[in-house]
Order: C-alpha cells, then sequence, then structure tokens
C-alpha cells in the first residue's frame, strides 16, 4: 500500500458534532494545506425510523442535522483552511459505509477517536475501527488534547 500522500492528492474524513470528528477535520485541513490535497468532509445520516412507526417530531430531521453538523465544523476551521479546498459531503448511509466509500479512491482517510474514561479509553469508536480494518487507503486516527 502506498503510504506517501500524493501531492494535489484527496483526502477523507468524518464529520460528526463531536469533539473528536471535529479535531479530525482540523488535522486534514492542516494535513491538507501541507500537501496541497483536497478535503472531503464526510457526514452520514440514517432515518429516524426505518421501519413501523415513530412518534411526532418536529426538530430538525436526520439529515438536516448532518448538514447543520458539518457547516458548523467547516466554519470552525475556516481560517486554517484559507487555500484549502473543502468539499461537504452529506450521505445517506451508514457512518462506517460512507466513509468507506467516499474513501475508496482517496489518498488518506482521516476518522476521529471516541474519548472514553477508564479502560475503555485505549479503545477506538466502532466506526473508526471499522474504518482501520477495511479502508483501502491509510488511516489516521486523530485524538482530541483530553484523550
Amino acid at each position: 500500500m502506498e503510504t506517501q500522500l500524493a501531492r494535489g492528492g484527496r483526502i477523507v474524513v468524518g464529520v460528526d458534532r463531536s469533539d473528536s470528528a471535529k479535531a479530525a477535520l482540523a488535522w486534514a485541513v492542516r494535513q491538507a494545506g501541507l500537501t496541497g490535497a483536497e478535503v472531503d468532509a464526510v457526514a452520514a445520516w440514517l432515518p429516524l425510523v426505518q421501519f413501523g412507526w415513530a412518534p411526532p417530531y418536529d426538530g430538525p430531521g436526520p439529515r438536516e442535522a448532518a448538514e447543520a453538523a458539518l457547516d458548523e465544523a467547516i466554519d470552525d476551521v475556516r481560517l486554517e483552511a484559507l487555500g484549502v479546498v473543502i468539499r461537504p459531503v452529506v450521505v445517506r448511509e451508514n457512518a462506517a459505509r460512507a466513509l468507506l466509500d467516499a474513501a475508496k479512491d482517496a489518498d488518506l482517510l482521516v476518522v476521529g477517536s471516541r474519548g472514553h474514561s477508564g479502560f475503555t479509553e485505549a479503545l477506538l469508536g466502532s466506526v473508526g475501527q471499522h474504518c482501520v480494518h477495511h479502508a483501502r487507503c491509510p488511516v489516521v486516527v486523530v485524538r482530541t488534547p483530553h484523550d
């Protein structure tokens, strides 16, 4: 597997509202700035109920929530992202599958780690773990400063 990021390549990063995902996006943007790569920031969503009845809900739908999380995360890195192309991608799919599909032809996949306390601190979140084991490109797992 080629481990050197090609100049002008493509970095895929998973984004949600978590601090670890925001740290992953910031890392991906800094890496893109150094290498000339472009960033695909991917947020995944699934319907609240796929089968059967659901109680009334008047909040934002899952797609809108994913879009808002992506917009917020990108806004947070705007100053670091000067000169970096960031493409927001919102996908109706589970997060692991969405990231693996998006990273199929990418040079690098970046995911955040989930912060846990105690013994589970050493464990990677299920999405990140799935990506580490199944991605066709190198995967970077970014920890938040308090992990």
